[in-house]
């Protein structure tokens, strides 16, 4: 996260706080990034609130620029400043949407969430992250090259945002319930499954400095256990990652993190590989 030189914050002038601005200011004042505010709007009617932000962010000592702009849609316009920018975070304020039109249509933070070409911070709350847990959520199970990197990136993003907060970073790993029709027989019994888990999980807190009060291990699905442990814990930030799913061209995001967007009751930091990230890149720029 220290390497981020310029973050894009998605204002929204209709919020009184915004909220995205107030963690940006938080990340910014440790890493000194530049701050690229970002009204989405067709008409351009927003000049003056942005004036006005910016001046008093340069009177507060931060490095800021703003723009207002419009791209078809709002997740593309999103992406489309960020690529032009060179943004390395988008931080943006999550609204749930109404279950009935999120049924027939994708929500905008999912499509944000599936096709920005790097981390994108969903707030949800204006709980202070000083002193908080936050909360990395990993896949133990899966030490592929892929998820070996992925998992890096999130316990230290997990670890930079604890030291930012002065807060406390906690793991967790869901693992998969038995499974009689398993062809691995490990996987047929609960008490053999766990037993691999906890075996990989002690690798993995020697790499990643995890003591064994800040891993949780539980067996279920990742959708209900992050929400349910976050909530358990009190987070205040929650770091997910997602790979491709296979047969999808790695465009898209693995659902876990868009699920459980609505039922966290944490902010959501979203991270992808960097080939995924590449990817999404040449898609931005054939279009």
């Amino acid at each position: 996260m220290q390497a981020i030189r310029s973050i894009l914050v998605v204002m929204d002038p209709q919020q009184a706080e915004c909220l995205a601005l107030k963690r940006a200011k938080l990340i910014a004042g440790v890493t000194q990034s530049h701050l690229h505010l970002l009204i989405c709007d067709k008409k351009q009617e927003h000049a003056a609130h942005l004036e006005n932000i910016q001046a008093s962010l340069l009177k507060e000592g931060y490095s800021v620029s703003s723009q207002q702009a419009w791209h078809e849609n709002l997740y593309q316009t999103i992406i489309t400043v960020q690529q032009a920018e060179g943004c390395g975070l988008v931080i943006k304020q999550h609204f749930p949407d109404n279950p009935l039109k999120k049924a027939i249509l994708t929500p905008d933070d999912w499509k944000l969430l599936r096709y920005c070409p790097g981390p994108v911070l969903m707030v949800k709350t204006d709980t202070p992250w000083t002193g908080g847990v936050i909360l990395a959520a990993v896949d133990v199970g899966n030490s592929d090259a892929e998820h070996r990197t992925l998992h890096s990136g999130i316990v230290s993003h997990g670890y930079d945002i604890a030291a930012l907060a002065k807060g406390t970073l906690h793991v967790i790993s869901a693992h998969p319930s038995p499974m009689l029709s398993a062809a691995d027989p490990t996987f047929q019994l609960k008490e053999t499954i766990e037993a691999r888990y906890r075996e990989q999980c002690k690798a993995f807190q020697a790499e990643y400095d995890v003591s064994n009060d800040r891993l949780h291990v539980e067996e279920g699905p990742a959708d209900v256990l992050i929400p349910y442990t976050a909530d358990k814990l009190k987070a205040v930030v929650t770091v997910i990652g997602t790979v491709a799913r296979t047969g999808l061209s790695g465009a898209l995001i693995g659902n876990t993190a868009e699920v459980v967007l609505d039922t966290l009751e944490s902010d959501v930091l979203v991270l992808k590989p960097d080939e995924i990230i590449a990817h999404l890149e040449e898609l931005v720029a054939q279009r």
